[in-house]
């Protein structure tokens, strides 16, 4: 007894012999914290918050400046870099030369900047702030390091743990989100094979590991973890998801089970299985619980990741994500649930030996490791509990709201009816066959074309949405909102679903109209065969397709595709002019047909008869006038010839009547002023309409000069029948008295007076003059003149003017 006795009192005294150590350390620690090092610190980190804000308010300042040179001035880039200063720059001049490459690398790739700089809040800076505070604390001592860097990191874990209700986990901060499951992978193989870390992977050749992973889970992260850990594609087994019953995205655990068993008898060593907490696309959650039972089943490690884990943070969790607590580890991305720009995720774990995590990397006695955490630190506490809980509820209420307006429109479907608490909506515009038509316009592919032009007006259109189109291997493409990866970056209200809606309904009765009058589009461009050509292209969302044909028969093939694309060119550019709504283009630039004219969206009172007439109208009138422009040349060459050899005849004839002695320039001036010699060469007239070269002579006997004779009527353009706001339009009551101008313009129009013959015949004529020092020809519509004159010289010049 007394010997028990001692003993405690002995214990007692080193106890408090290390208490009062303790308390003496801390005080003179403490007292030296707040005499010197606190001043200096305190100072060096007032500079390094002002030097980012400096920086922060350079860019913002240059955004502004940069917006409006890219509105006046082209910007001047340059892929060479500059030589390097020898007295160096300022820390302005640097920012502002790293600010144009942002908005040059922006322009490089035509894509709209985003302004996350000047939209970011006083979140974003404090996370900012965390990367500098990183970088300065490397200044410190080693030991002061290590207890700073420490400490961050045990109360970053302690807090996401108790937020997302992970409790007894540890936490492993890493900037590629797939990194966290490598190093998990690490453990688990350090933890089932006893000889790995002795013998490597020859133990593999024992007992193969075995990951499994869902089909809907994300793409290649099966790959990459092979790839990281040396595994072979054979060590990945992809379960298929529900095919009949539950939903089509959620893992088949019946299919999973048999997997596991076959996997054993043959040897292999089920490892880790990848479980879905949210989607990537669909947010769609697998059935947590009783994977975590098949796991225990078979000692396999249950990760778990996905979108939906930031719900575990509210009040109210679904069970289905409340289940995702009891794994051995998941992952979370809180900078992006946050709106924090640079924001490291996070990979929660349970592993009660130290030596395993410090083997497969987890844990590291560097503290500049340890520091990743601190940006995320800073931003927890500058956000609060409140604030954060607040951010992800809202997320879940935009959801909410979006499912139940969409619900309430017509032609658009909603996906995931099995999962209505997820925080991701999908939805997608569906349209009922009608079976009375022989010709179905919602098959698959065009279904696809036009959700997908369907998302990129909302996301042109509702950009404050985060609308993004993704595609479903069953449903196909659809949309997708996940506001807990979106909203907090682009700061969407719930204003902003009304406008969504408002749009989504606009778009959707536009999107009817053009499908339920594609077959109508289809029918008339048949009925106009050959001369139109309608092109099937169900990647293309508008109204149809449509080629105008070349009617020339006896035509190469290589001519006649030449000619085609040159008509079908011109087509589309007189189309382009009209003024109506209707969007005419070349189609897309990965379609496959070419030479086509593709009409876009259009409303439900369109005139698809008067449209395809017009169309049809067009390319005759563009063909035909291209026809005449081809007649007309070719005439117009031959008489250019046949003028040439007559001038030539002519001049010869010339030269033989005066005599070579007048064709000198000094003897035959002196020889014309003492005897003038009357030519006899006679003028020349070209009539385009014979193609005839003849003489004037009856022209200038007569000393009268017509007028060229009146154009004959064309038949009038159907872009000038029409006005600009009623094209393609539907007649209606209303537009009875538009009508009425259109039918008065396809009378008959009155045959002009009749005229003597012979100043009919002259009317077509007109001359081609001849003079000894310049001979001029002139080209009007239907004739060519030419006048008669002196030849002074044997060269003549032929000047074509044009009326």
């Amino acid at each position: 007894m007394e010997e028990t006795v001692s003993i405690v009192l002995h214990v007692w005294e080193i106890f408090m012999f290390f208490f009062l150590f303790y308390k003496s350390v801390s005080s003179a620690q403490s007292t030296l914290i707040k005499e010197t090092p606190l001043k200096m610190v305190d100072s060096s980190l007032v500079q390094v918050e002002k030097n980012l804000s400096e920086a922060m308010k350079i860019f913002r300042d240059e955004q502004s400046e940069s917006e409006i040179r890219t509105e006046s001035h082209p910007s001047t880039r340059t892929s060479m870099p500059g030589p390097l200063q020898g007295d160096g720059q300022d820390v302005s001049t640097i920012l502002h030369f790293f600010n144009n490459l942002i908005h040059d690398e922006e322009e490089e790739e035509d894509r709209p900047s985003q302004h996350k700089i000047q939209n970011m809040g006083e979140e974003g800076h404090v996370a900012l702030l965390g990367h500098s505070l990183a970088a300065f604390t490397a200044m410190l001592d080693t030991e002061q390091l290590r207890k700073l860097a420490t400490r961050i990191l045990s109360d970053t874990t302690l807090w996401l743990c108790r937020l997302f209700r992970y409790e007894n986990g540890s936490a492993y901060f890493h900037e590629d989100e797939r990194e966290g499951l490598v190093k998990v992978c690490r453990l688990v193989i350090n933890a089932r094979y006893e000889e790995y870390t002795s013998e490597g992977y020859a133990v593999f050749s024992h007992k193969q590991p075995v990951i499994y992973q869902s089909a809907s889970g994300r793409p290649g992260l099966g790959q990459h973890l092979c790839s990281q850990l040396g595994l072979p594609l054979s060590s990945l087994c992809t379960v298929p998801c529900n095919t009949v019953f539950g939903s089509q995205h959620q893992m088949d655990i019946a299919l999973l089970e048999k997997l596991i068993k076959e996997d054993v008898e043959s040897g292999k060593l089920p490892l880790l299985l990848i479980a879905n907490a949210g989607t990537p696309w669909g947010g769609h959650t697998d059935k947590l619980s009783r994977l975590r039972n098949l796991c225990d089943q078979n000692s396999m490690w249950l990760h778990v990741e996905g979108v939906n884990l930031a719900t575990l943070a509210l009040g109210q969790v679904t069970s289905a994500t409340m289940a995702a607590n009891e794994s051995d580890s998941m992952t979370l991305t809180p900078g992006q649930w946050l709106g924090l720009p640079a924001i490291t995720a996070v990979t929660l774990y349970r592993q009660e030996d130290p030596a395993m995590s410090l083997a497969a990397g987890l844990t590291s006695s560097s503290p500049m490791l340890k520091l990743r955490a601190l940006p995320l630190w800073l931003s927890l506490q500058y956000l609060g509990h409140n604030e954060i809980v607040r951010k992800i509820r809202l997320a879940t209420e935009l959801s909410q709201l979006l499912r139940e307006k969409l619900k309430t429109l017509a032609s658009i479907k909603t996906l995931m009816e099995d999962e209505i608490n997820s925080p991701v909506v999908l939805f997608m515009f569906s349209q009922e066959t009608n079976p009375t038509e022989d010709y179905s316009f919602v098959e698959k592919e065009l279904l696809d074309s036009l959700n997908r032009w369907l998302g990129e007006q909302l996301l042109q259109q509702v950009p404050n949405t985060g609308v993004n189109v993704v595609e479903l291997e069953d449903e196909g493409t659809c949309m997708s909102f996940s506001p807990l990866l979106t909203a907090a970056d682009l700061g969407t209200q719930l204003e902003d679903i009304e406008s969504l809606v408002e749009k989504l309904s606009e778009l959707v009765r536009l999107m009817s109209s053009t499908t339920a009058l594609r077959m109508d589009f289809r029918r008339e461009i048949q009925q106009h065969t050959p001369t139109l050509t309608y092109v099937e292209d169900l990647g293309w969302p508008g109204l149809g397709s449509v080629r105008y044909e070349l009617q020339a028969v006896g035509m190469d093939e290589s001519r006649r595709q030449q000619e085609v694309e040159k008509i079908n060119t011109e087509l589309l550019k007189k189309l382009q002019d009209l003024d109506t709504e209707i969007i005419f283009s070349t189609g897309p630039d990965s379609g496959k047909e070419k030479d086509c004219i593709f009409v876009g969206m259009v409303t439900e009172d369109v005139n698809v008869q008067e449209l395809v007439e017009i169309i049809a109208s067009f390319g005759r009138e563009i063909e035909d006038s291209g026809r005449l422009l081809e007649n007309m040349t070719e005439v117009v060459r031959k008489g250019i010839l046949e003028a040439e050899l007559q001038l030539q005849k002519d001049n010869e004839e010339k030269l033989m009547e005066e005599g070579m002695m007048r064709q000198l320039p000094l003897v035959g001036s002196v020889l014309n002023w003492f005897s003038p010699v009357q030519s006899s060469i006679k003028g020349r007239t070209f009539n385009l309409a014979a193609g005839s070269l003849d003489s004037t002579e009856g022209t200038y006997s007569t000393k009268v000069q017509t007028g060229r004779p009146p154009l004959q009527d064309t038949t009038a353009s159907p872009s000038m029948k029409l006005p600009g706001q009623g094209l393609f339009k539907r007649p209606s009551a209303a537009s009875d008295s538009l009508s009425e101008p259109n039918s008065a313009e396809q009378t008959p129009s009155q045959p002009p007076p009749e005229e003597d013959s012979h100043t009919e015949s002259d009317a077509a004529f007109q001359t081609i003059s001849e003079s000894p020092v310049q001979t001029d020809t002139q080209v009007e519509p239907d004739v060519v003149e030419e006048a008669e004159g002196q030849p002074e010289s044997q060269e003549m010049d032929h000047q074509v003017q044009t009326d």
